[in-house]
This record gives C-alpha cells, structure tokens and sequence, in this order.
C-alpha cells in the first residue's frame, strides 16, 4: 500500500490549504483514514480521522476550522484546512487502517507553514 500526500506549503495566518492523501495498492481492507501532525520534540498527534462508515473525529485544537472528507471511491482523504494558525504549523502525515489484521500504514508527510 502506497499513500501519496499532497498540499501543503506556505501560507499566512487566516488562510487555507486542501490536503490530499491518494491510497494505492493492495489494499484489502479501509478501516479508516486519518490525518496526523508533528512538530520537532513532540509525538504526533491526531488531527482528523474518518471511519469506513464515514463517521469522523477531530482534535479539539482544529474542531470548527478543518475538515476531512473522501472520495466515492474511499480511497482518497482530503483534509480542507481553514483559518490557519501559525501553531498548525506542523508536518502532516496520513495514516490508513485497515483494520486489526494489518499493520497501518503512512505517507511521506507533507510540510505546512504558517505564518504569522
């Protein structure tokens, strides 16, 4: 399995980013797809998910300003990122769980700045 993310980049505080994590592959299974950032020293940390059955969770830090959504064909996450901050300044990552028989697997990560 094969996740390419796409979308990030530099942008000023207010503004907004669409980010894209596009799976490929032998995929068997999606048990849920999801959106996590990091920033040096810390651990990541989960910003947006959203299960197989479409129901979605957010971090409180981006409840009201993000969105995750998917393809008909569930096997694209989108992450529509609005009224940016500079601590949303991170590298986000996308994560595929296919369930418990399988390992999850991640994207290359995809570096958005922030600018105040």
């Amino acid at each position: 399995v094969h996740l390419v993310e796409s979308g990030g980049g530099l942008v000023q505080a207010g503004g907004s980013l669409r980010l894209s994590c596009a799976a490929s592959g032998s995929i068997f299974s999606i048990n849920a797809m999801g959106w996590y950032r990091q920033t040096p020293g810390k651990q990541r940390e989960l910003v947006a998910a959203i299960t197989s059955g479409g129901s979605t969770n957010y971090a409180d830090a981006v409840k009201g300003r993000f969105t995750i959504s998917r393809d008909n064909a569930k096997t694209t996450v989108y992450l529509q990122m609005n009224s940016l901050k500079p601590e949303d300044t991170a590298v986000y990552y996308c994560k595929l769980d296919p369930g418990p028989t399988w390992p999850d697997y991640w994207g290359q990560g995809t570096q958005v700045t922030v600018s105040s």
